[in-house]
């Protein structure tokens, strides 16, 4: 299993894919993107892919779904719940086969 050592808000920063934003500050922090598809069934296969990823990763985001609305989180929980390496890479290959921004 990868070290998962909290990253800086400057490293967060230098490498956050597109489409995620840095919440939180000093105590606690995470990476958020939202997605929005056209009705629940869409948003539902979008989170089985995630929910497979998360799998394979062994990492899970926090998930919030309403309608055809999705929005994921990410911190790593053994690290204070703080960004790791770990959570960037996650949120890059959910945009390897995410949809494009609506």
């Amino acid at each position: 299993m990868p070290a998962r050592t909290p990253l800086s808000d400057d490293a967060i920063d230098a490498a956050l894919p597109e489409g995620w934003r840095r919440e939180g500050g000093a105590a606690s922090n995470r990476v958020v993107r939202d997605f929005a598809f056209p009705d629940f069934r869409a948003a539902f296969a979008f989170l089985t892919r995630v929910a497979f990823e998360a799998e394979a990763m062994d990492h899970h985001p926090e998930i919030r779904n309403v309608y055809g609305d999705v929005s994921l989180a990410l911190a790593t929980h053994d690290a204070g719940d703080r960004v790791t390496d770990t959570d960037l890479q996650f949120a890059s290959r959910v945009n390897e086969w995410a949809p494009a921004d609506r």
